[in-house]
């Protein structure tokens, strides 16, 4: 969708599915940076003149989005104080999501990373399991907690063998997600 360096001069707002923001290491890893849904804006947001793109945007589902020119965009800020708490809001949390990831990645053990993403992708159903639909693509996954596809295959192998997760009709049930909980070191 975006390329990074390009001098952009709008935001986007996600209408439908997701895209996620990414950058190459020097040692030519894919690093995930933030991840966008919809209801969600990236892009420039309020600034005076048209910025470098800071990494790459990429569509991960059929995405549907809109795109309003940054001045317009600040405009409507200025002139409807709600929308701007709003702004304000979802801001903070794509920024609390990024220092999330950021402290997970200097503090947690790669394993430790997979099963703190396993239970942040996850939703409740009935008898306090847990489920992620569809089944994560490894490769994916591995890219979200910046490791290999092989140590997530591994770890989840591993959690599948110990009872704590299981498998079955494209979806993952976290059985003991509080034994999962203490596995995130």
């Amino acid at each position: 969708m975006l390329r990074q360096g390009d001098a952009l001069g709008e935001t986007w707002l996600i209408i439908r599915g997701r895209a996620q923001a990414v950058v190459y290491s020097t040692e030519g890893q894919l690093v995930l940076l933030q991840e966008y849904g919809p209801g969600e804006i990236f892009g420039d947001i309020a600034e005076a003149v048209p910025v470098p793109q800071p990494a790459d945007i990429e569509a991960v589902e059929d995405l549907r989005a809109i795109t309003i020119p940054a001045e317009d965009f600040q405009q409507l800020i200025e002139a409807n104080g709600e929308l701007g708490l709003g702004v304000t809001r979802l801001l903070t949390s794509q920024l609390r999501r990024a220092a999330d990831r950021m402290v997970e990645r200097t503090t947690l053990s790669a394993v430790g990373r997979v099963n703190a993403e396993l239970l942040r992708m996850s939703m409740p159903v009935t008898g306090g399991e847990l489920v992620i639909r569809p089944v994560p693509v490894f490769s994916s996954l591995a890219i979200r907690v910046h490791s290999t596809r092989e140590t997530v295959s591994r770890n989840i192998s591993a959690l599948e063998r110990r009872g704590l997760i299981r498998r079955e009709d494209n979806a993952l049930f976290i059985v003991a997600p509080r034994r999962l909980r203490e596995l995130v070191v």
